[in-house]
C-alpha cells in the first residue's frame, strides 16, 4: 500500500512541476487581431519569397560590344612546301652493261643531252646483217623487175621478191627502235641528283640511275580552309616566305584541286614561282599568305563565341535578356574573328559573364564598347 502511495506522489510532483516551472516561451509576441501569434512576420517571409520567385532572381551585370563593320585585314596564311617544276627517275629502256655514264651530280643538263649509253655490240650486228639483206633483196627485185617486163616471170614471183623488202625494212626500223633504247638522254632541262649506279654496272628497266630534278620554276603546293574555296581563283598572285631568309617571294596560281579534303576540310592549290638563283630548294617549308576580296566585314571579340555541338553561338541583349544566336565565322586573327551570318549592325553582344549565362536571363549592362 505504501509503495502505490509513493508512486502517486511522485507523478503528482512531475505533473505540477511541468505547469509551473516549463512554460512554452513566446515565439511570435503578442497575438494580433487576425490570429495567433507569430502570422503577421510568417505572411511578410513567404511574400518576400514569392516576390523572389516571381522576378526570375537578380540581374546579371554583364559587358556589350556593339557589332558594326570595320575594315577587314583579309589576309588568309597557310603552311606550304616547295616541289620542284619536273622530277623524275632516271632509268634505262634496255638492259645491258653501261658503256658511258655521263653524270655528274650536281651538274645542270640540258634537254636530249645523253646521259648512258648501254652496250650494243649485239643490236649492231644484226642490223649490219639485215642492211646485207635489203641490198640483196634490192638487186633480185631490180632483175625480176625486168623479167616481169618480158613476161619471163609471173607477177606473183615478183610481188613475193618486193614484198619481201618491205619485211626487211620493217625488221630494220625495229632493231633502230631497240638501239635508240640504249641510249639515255635528259627529257628536259635540270639539274641531276645523286647517281646510284657507276660506268660498267649492269642495269635493267627497273634500275634507277640518277634523278633529274627542274628547279626553275618550282611548285608552291598548299591548301585553304573549304569556306574560302570560292574566293580564290587561277591567276591570283600569292606571297611566300622561306625559314630563314628575310626577303618575300610572289607565286601564280596555275592549279586548283577539283575537290575538297574530305578529312582536313580543306582544299589544295599549286603555284608556280620563279628561280632563277637556285635560292628556293625542293622540300623547304613556306608560309603562304592569301588576299582575299573582303573590305568590309562584322568583326567581333572571341571571346564572345562559344562553340557548341551545332556549331557556333553568342548571347546578344534583347529587351534586357541574354537571347542566344547561332553564328557561322569567317577569318579570324589574334583577337576578332568574322561573323558572316547570324548578327546585324547595332546588336548589342555580350562578352563578359558568358559562362554564367543562360537563355533569357535577365541581364544589366554596365558597360559598352565598339
Amino acid at each position: 500500500m505504501r509503495t502505490i502511495l509513493t508512486i502517486v506522489a511522485v507523478v503528482a510532483v512531475l505533473v505540477l512541476g511541468k505547469i509551473f516551472f516549463f512554460k512554452k516561451p513566446d515565439l511570435g509576441g503578442e497575438k494580433g487581431p487576425g490570429g495567433g501569434a507569430g502570422a503577421a512576420p510568417a505572411g511578410a517571409k513567404g511574400g518576400e519569397k514569392g516576390k523572389d520567385m516571381k522576378g526570375g532572381g537578380p540581374a546579371v551585370a554583364v559587358n556589350v560590344f556593339v557589332v558594326n563593320t570595320e575594315n577587314l585585314d583579309n589576309v588568309i596564311t597557310s603552311s606550304g612546301t616547295i616541289f620542284p617544276n619536273e622530277e623524275i627517275e632516271l632509268r634505262a629502256e634496255a638492259s645491258g652493261r653501261i658503256l658511258v655514264l655521263n653524270i655528274k651530280e650536281g651538274s645542270r643538263v640540258a634537254a636530249g643531252q645523253v646521259i648512258a649509253k648501254i652496250k650494243d655490240t649485239d643490236l649492231q650486228a644484226q642490223l649490219k646483217k639485215l642492211n646485207f639483206e635489203i641490198e640483196l633483196a634490192k638487186q633480185t627485185e631490180a632483175r625480176q623487175k625486168k623479167l616481169l617486163d618480158i613476161n619471163a616471170i609471173s607477177k606473183e614471183e615478183y610481188e613475193i621478191t618486193a614484198n619481201k623488202i618491205n619485211t626487211l625494212n620493217a625488221d630494220k626500223e625495229l632493231i633502230e627502235a631497240n638501239l635508240e633504247k640504249t641510249v639515255l638522254k635528259a627529257p628536259f632541262a635540270g639539274k641531276i641528283g645523286l647517281k646510284n649506279v657507276s660506268q660498267g654496272a649492269y642495269v635493267t628497266p627497273t634500275t634507277s640511275l640518277a634523278t633529274l630534278v627542274q628547279t626553275n620554276p618550282v611548285k608552291i603546293d598548299f591548301s585553304i580552309p573549304e569556306k574560302y574555296s570560292t574566293l580564290i581563283r587561277v591567276g591570283r598572285n600569292v606571297k611566300f616566305e622561306v625559314e630563314g631568309q628575310p626577303e618575300a617571294y610572289y607565286a601564280n596560281v596555275v592549279a586548283i584541286d577539283p575537290k575538297i579534303d574530305p578529312n582536313l576540310r580543306t582544299l589544295k592549290l599549286r603555284a608556280l614561282a620563279k628561280n632563277p638563283a637556285d635560292r628556293l630548294v625542293p622540300g623547304m617549308f613556306v608560309r603562304v599568305s592569301v588576299d582575299l576580296d573582303i573590305a568590309q566585314a562584322i568583326m567581333i571579340p572571341t571571346e564572345a563565341v562559344v562553340p557548341v555541338l551545332k556549331g557556333k553561338k553568342v548571347y546578344v541583349v534583347r529587351d534586357g535578356k541574354a537571347a542566344e544566336v547561332m553564328i557561322e565565322t569567317g577569318v579570324r586573327n589574334d583577337k576578332k574573328i568574322q561573323v558572316t551570318s547570324g548578327l546585324q549592325t547595332g546588336d548589342s553582344l555580350i562578352v563578359s559573364g558568358i559562362m554564367a549565362l543562360k537563355k533569357d536571363a535577365t541581364v544589366k549592362v554596365k558597360g559598352a564598347g565598339k
